[in-house]
């Protein structure tokens, strides 16, 4: 099972790098979108990778262009000016950017069935991309969020319009993360399209929403709201399972932690309700 490593053209010309992991069954592919402060290569993506590639369904993860950590670097943010760049366009144009990379057929064979995991704010970004495009056939999220404007205390706006940039502390790195104003202009400019509730309310595809009943960094309330726009999605509690289902980073084992393989497990049977055979 050998890892394959592409980059391609994301927003504002900026690189995006992606791994993805085959299967044997190449008729379907997973995507993976990352949350905030996430990246392709943390914790347990890699074993993630595997273990649903070992199950028939082929694995692809991404670094978004402006998520802070460049060629250079898996591990550390290394490019604040781009992290302080990003906007929830930016990536909606880097996931749209991936998906039509992977529907190409230009270095493995275009999947028939086409499969979204968004974490965190990916579960926001993957909420609205779902909504949008056809293309995708199935949706599940992991501890998303509801609301983007739940990332930052509400307070600071003004302090953020005033100054032209607010911080975040990374509790992992002690960074501290620029968070420019052209990310709250974008919010502000784009209401209706960056209305994570309203996009869940138009989601015509199958969707699994996943949440640990332990999470700190997004209340179970949110997932909640999400399963109250649609009440076809299926809503999955995690009992005693924190943000990232007890992940941690680094993740040195070869196996998942079994919040998370029991996460991972939910979401391969979903997948595999699709009207296909996978080995």
């Amino acid at each position: 099972m050998t890892k394959s490593s592409f980059s391609i053209e994301g927003a504002a010309g900026k690189t995006i790098d992606i791994d993805f992991t085959p299967s044997a069954a190449s008729s379907c592919m997973v995507i993976f979108v990352h949350g905030f402060k996430g990246f392709k290569d943390w914790g347990t993506h890699d074993v993630t990778a595997k273990y649903f590639a070992r199950r028939g369904l082929g694995f692809l993860k991404f670094n978004f262009s402006h998520n802070g950590i460049s060629r250079a670097e898996t591990d550390r943010f290394d490019d604040l000016e781009a992290f302080g760049e990003n906007t929830f366009s930016k990536e909606l144009y880097d996931l749209d950017q991936v998906i039509s990379f992977t529907m190409s057929g230009s270095e493995f064979a275009t999947p028939e069935y086409l499969f979204l995991i968004g974490h965190s704010r990916g579960g926001g970004i993957s909420i609205i991309k779902t909504a949008e495009d056809p293309r995708i056939t199935r949706l599940v999220t992991w501890a998303s969020i509801s609301n983007f404007r739940n990332l930052w205390p509400v307070e600071k706006e003004g302090e953020w319009r005033k100054n032209g940039v607010i911080h975040v502390k990374n509790a992992r790195t002690n960074q501290e993360m620029p968070l420019n104003i052209g990310l709250l202009r974008d919010l502000e400019e784009n209401v209706q399209r960056l209305d994570i509730s309203s996009a869940a309310s138009r989601i015509e595809r199958p969707w699994l929403i996943l949440h640990g009943t332990d999470d700190q960094s997004v209340a179970i309330a949110e997932a909640a709201q999400l399963a109250a726009q649609k009440t076809e999605a299926e809503f999955l509690e995690i009992a005693g399972a924190d943000h990232v289902f007890n992940a941690r980073h680094p993740w040195p084992e070869p196996t998942l932690p079994k919040k998370l393989q029991e996460v991972c497990d939910a979401t391969i049977a979903f997948f595999k309700e699709q009207k296909f055979t996978v080995n």
